[in-house]
């Protein structure tokens, strides 16, 4: 089996190539890069002092939970491009990534154009890191927790579609809660959960049979854009020193074949 994966370059992502990398034998990974010092360095979030605490927090559980950046599998072959460039690729630039059996995008920038065409018609996944329809758009789980919902952290894998975060659902992904996980920890757990439930359901076949479910968007509490996220958001929710209640993580909305992780 061949996929094709798009991608960035934290270790989340990383880690996503190295677990396809397992189960199939070449995985093309096009990974758009972004600093590994958010808040430090301004790119794709701000640089300011809050900034830099948040993802200081961020940046320890993600290693806590998939470990640092580092090399991939020889099985793993990575075109790495600016994030933002993608929709400026010509069908030639991707070619050998163009033939595949199975398309995966996740945590890549908005996809446009002949290549969005491309992958809808090839039935490509997404994984959404948000229980959907309830939150989508960016930084779901963290707006989920804000508006005091650990209920509603985790992932949703569906059908890529034109339109973001909208395609038909297949099944949601939740996180379990160890004890001495911080709710950045809770969260970045929501990503490994998402990694092992897509790797299962491609290893053994189960995805390519599984019921398409639409979405109802009537059912949306939450919608956020990246400029949501602020430095004063950021602070308020760093302020309340917020802890996961393991009691409400037992009203959980409607789920679609949840898997636990």
């Amino acid at each position: 089996m061949k996929i094709t994966v798009f991608s960035s370059n934290q270790p989340r992502h990383i880690s996503l190539a190295r677990e396809l990398g397992r189960i199939a034998d070449e995985v093309f990974y096009i990974s758009e890069v972004n600093t590994v010092f958010p808040g430090k360095v301004a790119d794709f979030f701000n640089k300011s002092e809050v900034m830099q605490k948040y993802f200081e927090k961020v940046i320890a559980s993600e290693a806590k939970i998939f470990g640092e950046i580092g090399f991939i599998p020889n099985n793993v072959r990575t075109l790495s491009i600016k994030s933002g460039d993608l929709n400026r690729l010509n069908r030639s630039k991707l070619e050998e990534a163009l033939k595949s059996d199975v398309y995966v995008v996740f945590g890549a920038s908005y996809i446009k154009g002949w290549l969005i065409d491309f992958l809808v018609e090839n039935y490509a996944l997404n994984i959404h890191m948000g229980i959907s329809p309830y939150y989508r758009g960016s930084s779901c789980n963290f707006w989920a927790l804000y508006d005091n919902n650990p209920n509603y952290v985790g992932a949703t894998i569906h059908m890529l579609s034109k339109g973001l975060d909208s395609g038909d659902m297949l099944f949601h992904c939740l996180p379990k809660l160890s004890d001495g996980h911080s709710p950045f920890d809770f969260t970045m757990q929501s990503v490994a959960a998402a990694q092992y439930g897509l790797c299962e359901a491609l290893s053994d076949g189960n995805i390519f049979s599984m019921d398409r479910v639409a979405q109802d968007k009537s059912q949306e509490l939450r919608y956020t854009r990246n400029s949501d996220f602020t430095d004063q958001v950021a602070n308020d929710f760093l302020s309340r020193q917020y802890s996961v209640n393991k009691k409400a993580l037992t009203n959980y909305p409607e789920l679609l074949r949840p898997l636990f992780y």
